[in-house]
């Protein structure tokens, strides 16, 4: 959501955007914790580059307010589709 929101405020409309998040759940002495979270994206976006795509998706990541709820490491792969 966040990088769809980032999308709109640069001026692009997306036609797709897919994400798969994989998420490490380990045991902890408080119990079972989320401690890292890995999003595979891939998005088609009609008129932007890959050098604009990578900083509104890599800005989108560090300032997703989930991402920054969750105290786990959170990555990120994305693709921008032709």
């Amino acid at each position: 959501m966040a990088f769809s929101a980032e999308l709109g405020k640069a001026g692009f409309t997306p036609t797709a955007i897919n994400t798969t998040a994989t998420v490490t759940l380990d045991k902890t002495d408080a119990g079972f914790t989320v401690t890292e979270s890995h999003l595979d994206m891939t998005a088609k976006i009609p008129g932007i580059d890959a050098e604009k795509f990578t900083a509104i998706a890599n800005g989108a990541k560090a300032g997703c307010p989930i991402s920054r709820l969750l105290n786990a490491k959170i990555s990120l792969d994305a693709k921008l589709e032709a």
